[in-house]
């Protein structure tokens, strides 16, 4: 059976902080749209080869396979219904190429790799086959020290490879506003992070809209529902090989 994608439910009594929006502040607001649109002609120019060869593969053991999408406002859809957020619309693109996924939404609008850290355990439960780790976002635009985003991640990672659980890890860039130094500490986090641990990697999330108006709400940040498909088609290679990894339970 086919499950259908399912928003994450916050168990009774978890400390709730305030939700904080994506790309809250006007001026980061701009100069990360307008670094987003260097990123797309970088990206035309040169597309990594890798993420776009990917074969599909079948879910192991023939069961259904259960992810768990854990990031911020990018994954949890901002502004947009459930049914055209990110999760729900790369569990539809696997079943049409015949695999049977559900992807758990837990994302979580304004959340810093720290959030993401201090709600882990009761985001990715038991039972969850692998997760598409997606935060950073948020860090960046704030001014985080690249240090502590790291170490926030990092020990995302080590948590769940402890739980056995395998991780996609979904990059991000820095705005280049905070300087050449910050961008450089920061964009190295996820291709280091990933050589060390092993995993699967997709090098931007925003990868076929960031700087395109036409696939992006009116803060130049978030995509619209046709941006969320965008992105999909871009990282559906990337998650078929992921799916192709995950070792059989039973």
């Amino acid at each position: 059976m086919i499950l259908t994608s399912h928003a994450i439910t916050v168990p009774a009594g978890t400390p709730q902080r305030p939700l904080r929006r994506y790309g809250r502040a006007s001026a980061l607001v701009q100069s990360l749209g307008a670094f987003f649109a260097l990123i797309a002609l970088c990206l035309t120019a040169a597309a990594p080869t890798a993420l776009a060869r990917s074969a599909a593969a079948p879910a192991p053991g023939g069961k259904t396979l259960r992810l768990v999408a854990l990031g911020d406002s990018l994954s949890a859809g901002y502004n947009l219904p459930g049914s055209a957020a990110f999760p729900a619309v790369l569990e539809q693109a696997l079943r049409k190429k015949g695999l049977s996924v559900e992807i758990v939404n837990a994302g979580v609008s304004g959340d810093t790799t720290q959030g993401g850290l201090e709600r882990l355990d009761w985001s990715v439960p038991e039972g969850t086959d692998g997760v598409i780790l997606e935060l950073g976002a948020n860090d960046a635009l704030r001014g985080i020290d690249p240090a502590q985003t790291r170490q926030a991640l990092e020990a995302m990672i080590q948590r769940l490879q402890e739980r056995r659980i395998p991780v996609l890890l979904a990059g991000m860039y820095a705005p280049r506003n905070l300087g050449t130094d910050y961008a450089q500490r920061f964009d190295a986090i996820y291709p280091e992070l990933a050589k060390k641990y092993g995993l699967v990697l997709y090098p931007f999330f925003l990868e076929g809209i960031a700087g395109d108006r036409a696939l992006n709400q009116a803060d130049g940040l978030h995509p619209t529902a046709e941006g969320v498909k965008a992105i999909v088609r871009a990282i559906l290679p990337t998650v078929e090989r992921f799916i192709a990894t995950l070792p059989a339970r039973s």
